[in-house]
């Protein structure tokens, strides 16, 4: 399931921005967070969440009847939530500049999302997607791997995950996030 690590860069460009405009620099905002909502809809939520966890993943565990089985509600209902936010988000963010009287909202939502994406992955990530690799087998495994591949490659063309990876690094780029190492904290200095 490579496509949290794309999900995970758009939050990271979430966090970002609401921090940007928690402290009013709204430069280029409203564009970055346009692009990257309609990312998260159409790669995240309308390939990764409905075509791939919600049509065969969920049902699965739902199935299964195992330590993973109450999960797929809540995840379905988070998915849900995010449907709304995201909705939200590409509608307060389409022209060139953020209207300041949506700012606060936005950053509320923005802010939101990713307090709820947060844990909603890393469940599905060490709970969820074990489970169900579990109980299938694996030839059951390596055909939903090629069912998978099959969807992305119909949604997206042949090189659908890179050209999605090529579109949330631009957006990185274009804020100034594309390099790692800034990210990287200085040495602890010891208190005497």
């Amino acid at each position: 399931m490579h496509e949290h690590g794309v999900l995970r860069r758009a939050l990271f460009v979430y966090s970002e921005l609401s921090a940007r405009l928690r402290n009013n620099h709204q430069d280029n905002a409203a564009d970055a967070l346009n692009k990257t909502a309609k990312l998260f809809r159409n790669f995240g939520e309308e390939y990764h969440e409905k075509k791939l966890e919600e049509a065969y993943i969920f049902p699965a565990i739902i199935k299964s009847n195992s330590e993973a089985d109450g999960y797929p509600d809540i995840l379905i209902s988070q998915h849900n939530r995010g449907r709304q936010l995201t909705d939200y988000i590409i509608d307060v963010t389409q022209g060139a500049k953020l209207n300041s009287r949506n700012v606060e909202t936005l950053v509320s939502a923005l802010e939101s999302f990713v307090r709820m994406y947060r844990p909603h992955a890393a469940r599905e990530d060490t709970v969820v997607f074990p489970e169900w690799k579990q109980i299938l087998s694996p030839e059951q495994l390596d055909e939903m791997n090629e069912k998978f591949e099959e969807i992305e490659h119909q949604l997206f063309g042949n090189e659908g995950f890179e050209n999605v990876v090529r579109q949330i690094a631009a957006i990185e780029t274009e804020l100034g996030l594309a390099d790692l190492a800034q990210f990287t904290p200085p040495p602890m200095v010891k208190s005497v």
